[in-house]
């Protein structure tokens, strides 16, 4: 059994092709069933983000193409279509990519905090499903225990941002004053909550949260003085907002462009800004085409993601090294693997042998033979079928020249040049 990445991200597809090719919470314990049940995977763990879609797998090097026969089949996503943009990343290289997708080194935002937290989500719903193993298991708590070192030993996270602060900071370019602004925030997961907290940061007295579940919304809102509502009051509401960002898990838009329109018309065509960081994607892409809106992907955002990773380079570099390191600690683990079937095969067959003179030991005591010569007879049977097949192999490599395995069994016997 081997590891194999597959998958794609914000760097080898655009949002349109990562929101066909994204796993629902709601559906990912069933994909995890269906690419174990058929065989393809004995291990795998998925990760699916607004910027990646990415499957660990541990399973046999001959299954390779069936993982992507399955992402493809799964998605109903033709190969031809997904194919440029998809990565495949095999044992070490997959072992290197976990590492720096948990350090925040393969992020849109370098450096960001968020992924390790879906990363530790994504195997935290695999462990519970039993889909992971020895191989998998190992390799996650590694990738955690690397990601957490790197933190620690770098400045990476020093001045950390995410794809909620730079949302914040897009607003402020259109918005001098965010705090005379009302923000509906639609969504109450992970990104809406970091999203909160910056917009809190810059003062900002009215923020809306709408989600699905209202008792949800309630509890967000409750934490940052917000109003909260239903996703069914968004289009009475939705002409109170100057900002909107929404990041939720529907598989469908949530915003059209007609709801929008009658918003704007309600406001009088006074601005609105709107950031969509959710894939697939909450408000439909022709709203952009309309007047006095200023419509934002997860995509647009590299921009304001490039003017913060130049104080980053340096400390990126340091991380690389230190995960340069851990990679070939896990290989060596990994390789090590391969003797274990070696290691108990000859234990299996030594303990055979001891058994076998034991009982001929047994009986001749019980005939009364003297107990002295059965332990001397014993010593001696068992030294010689431990050294009969090592003994005659090393013999054929003398005669052959063969100077490897005859150095290898020095190493092995740990034996001096006497």
């Amino acid at each position: 059994m081997h590891l194999l990445t597959v998958g794609l991200n914000h760097q080898t597809a655009p949002v349109a092709i990562r929101e066909r090719a994204a796993f629902a919470p709601e559906r990912l314990l069933a994909a995890l069933q269906d690419i174990r049940r058929q065989g393809t995977a004995d291990e795998v763990a998925i990760l699916s983000t607004c910027n990646r879609t990415e499957l660990y797998c541990g399973l046999d090097p001959a299954n390779d193409r069936r993982v992507v026969e399955w992402f493809c089949d799964y998605h109903h996503i033709a190969r031809g279509e997904i194919e440029p943009h998809l990565y495949r990343h095999p044992d070490q290289e997959a072992v290197k990519h976990a590492f720096r997708v948990a350090a925040g080194l393969d992020s849109m935002m370098l450096g960001e905090t968020q992924i390790l937290g879906q990363m530790k989500d994504a195997f935290g719903t695999a462990h519970k499903a039993g889909a992971t193993g020895k191989l998998l298991n190992r390799l996650f708590q590694q990738t955690f225990a690397v990601a957490k070192q790197v933190r620690t030993d770098t400045s990476i996270g020093a001045s950390a941002v995410s794809v909620a602060s730079a949302a914040v900071t897009l607003a402020r370019q259109i918005f001098t004053r965010l705090d005379e602004q009302t923000v509906l925030l639609i969504g109450a997961g992970d990104m809406i909550e970091l999203c909160a907290r910056h917009l809190r940061e810059h003062r900002v007295k009215h923020m809306i949260l709408a989600n699905r579940t209202v008792e949800r919304a309630q509890i967000v809102a409750r934490e940052f003085g917000a109003e909260a509502i239903s996703l069914g009051e968004l289009p009475a509401r939705l002409a109170d907002a100057d900002i909107v960002i929404s990041s939720t898990a529907s598989p469908l838009p949530i915003l059209g462009k007609g709801t929008v329109e009658r918003a704007l018309k309600a406001r009088r065509r006074r601005t609105m800004f709107m950031v969509d960081i959710a894939v697939p994607r909450d408000i439909e892409p022709e709203v952009g085409d309309l007047d006095d809106v200023y419509l934002y992907t997860i995509d647009d955002l590299k921009d304001v993601v490039q003017e913060n990773r130049q104080s980053r380079v340096q400390a990126a570099a340091e991380a690389e090294r230190i995960i340069d390191t851990k990679v070939v600690d896990f290989m060596r683990w990994l390789k090590s693997l391969d003797a274990v079937p070696t290691i108990r095969h000859l234990r299996d067959s030594a303990e055979a042998m001891c058994e076998l003179e034991l009982e001929r030991a047994r009986a001749r005591l019980k005939r009364g033979e003297d107990p002295q010569e059965v332990l001397e007879h014993l010593a001696h049977a068992l030294t010689n079928k431990f050294t009969h097949a090592p003994s005659d192999a090393l013999l054929k490599a003398d005669h052959e020249a063969d100077r490897v395995l005859l150095e290898a069994a020095r190493r092995l016997f740990n034996l001096d040049e006497r």
